[in-house]
């Protein structure tokens, strides 16, 4: 399905995500099964060398301890690096906001303690800037998952053929009006709350980004979530970066093709050295799509 929302387009922006765990760079599938990947420093000052146009740091373990090493990681990043980094997991209070940004991030993601508190993006918005703070919200399709085809799991060198008709599924079995589920703690608990409603507040709060997170296509390659990001973006003005799910390169012009997405993240394709962030660029230029 060709939606065209490349008439108007602005340059897109292409933004590895490197999760942290206990000082280092992990990957998972659907939030489970996390693998070893690197050091933290050493991943973004390459992925700044390939022209990344953003990187963004998420703390999976986020405990007070593990904070401390998360600072130490991002200031010696912002030493190195000269790309705006953006720093989430853990975030809690607008004084962690101000620890984050002290130590070199240009922006921070809150996510279940805005479930929790929703002030809190009102709070940093109002003393940081709403350029400042990201909404990054993890969230799943409420029912079975069933659309989507077992081979996305069993098969991770599925054909293009296979990755075209497992995207063409996912947007057939669900419209814009399909409800999703916001999910806090990691993914491990279904709030209940109900994605357009909790994204629109957010905005409405003071945030001035939307991080949105598919859990269902998290890690399986098999392209974004395009239904999932078209009603958040329908609903909400301001950007909203595409998360989960990026695999071939066919699949993030498909995003800014299909859906008003302002920026793709990726973490596989990048991390086993699959794609670069050029090669994903160079794709996206051929398909006549803008970027930086």
């Amino acid at each position: 399905m060709q939606l065209c929302y490349n008439n108007t387009m602005l340059a897109k922006r292409i933004i590895p995500c490197l999760d942290v765990h206990a000082g280092r760079v992990v990957k998972g599938i659907n939030f489970v099964n996390i693998r070893d990947v690197g050091d933290p420093v050493e991943c973004a000052i390459e992925y700044d060398r390939q022209g990344a146009d953003e990187i963004v740091f998420l703390d999976i373990t986020a405990t007070f301890e593990e904070r401390r090493t998360m600072i130490d990681v991002v200031r010696k990043t912002a030493e190195k690096v000269f790309v705006p980094l953006t720093v989430g997991g853990g975030i809690r209070t607008v004084d962690d906001f101000r620890d984050m940004l002290r130590a070199g991030a240009d922006k921070v993601a809150v996510n279940s303690a805005a479930v929790k508190n929703p002030d809190v993006i009102k709070e940093a918005a109002a003393i940081f800037g709403s350029q400042c703070v990201v909404l990054a919200v993890d969230a799943k399709y409420c029912g079975t998952i069933d659309w989507i085809p077992d081979q996305v799991r069993d098969d991770m060198d599925s054909t293009r053929d296979d990755m075209d008709s497992t995207r063409d599924d996912m947007d057939g079995a669900r419209d814009d009006d399909t409800k999703y589920s916001v999910y806090v703690a990691g993914g491990r608990e279904d709030t209940g709350i109900d994605l357009v409603t909790w994204a629109k507040q957010g905005a409405a709060l003071g945030a001035g980004e939307i991080l949105l997170t598919s859990m269902d296509t998290d890690g399986t390659k098999a392209g974004f979530d395009h239904a999932m990001l078209r009603a958040v973006c329908k609903v909400v003005d301001i950007p909203v970066i595409a998360s989960g799910g990026g695999g071939d390169l066919a699949s993030f012009a498909d995003v800014f093709l299909e859906t008003p997405a302002d920026a793709a993240l990726a973490a596989s394709i990048f991390h086993y050295g699959e794609y670069t962030v050029d090669d994903v660029k160079a794709e996206l230029r051929r398909r006549q799509i803008p970027v930086r």
